[in-house]
């Protein structure tokens, strides 16, 4: 019996995270969009991420990896990073 594992959602996408970076999105559609933690800072009993590098990416294996990326930002804050990236991923999967 195959086993489903369950993922964090953000606005009803899954996140996954490894190392620094975190996925957000389904590899099954077209795009996802990729957050790179570039830097993080200690507060109290906690760990915030400083700089994040913002790519909004298509899943086509096909293309060259230089060429998947459609749009690259940077912000600071992983909320700012994600809203971005998930207002991207909005519009470029209406888009088609």
């Amino acid at each position: 019996m195959a086993e489903t594992q369950e993922f964090l959602q953000y606005k009803g996408k899954p996140l996954v995270r490894s190392g620094n970076t975190i996925y957000y999105g389904d590899m099954n559609d077209p795009y996802v969009v990729c957050l790179g933690i570039k830097n993080s800072e200690e507060l109290k009993d906690i760990t915030l991420a400083g700089d994040v590098t913002i790519q909004l990416l298509s899943t086509d294996e096909s293309l060259n990896p230089m060429d998947r990326i459609i749009k690259k930002s940077e912000k600071n804050g992983l909320f700012n990073a994600l809203d971005l990236g998930a207002a991207w991923l909005e519009r470029q999967l209406k888009k088609g």
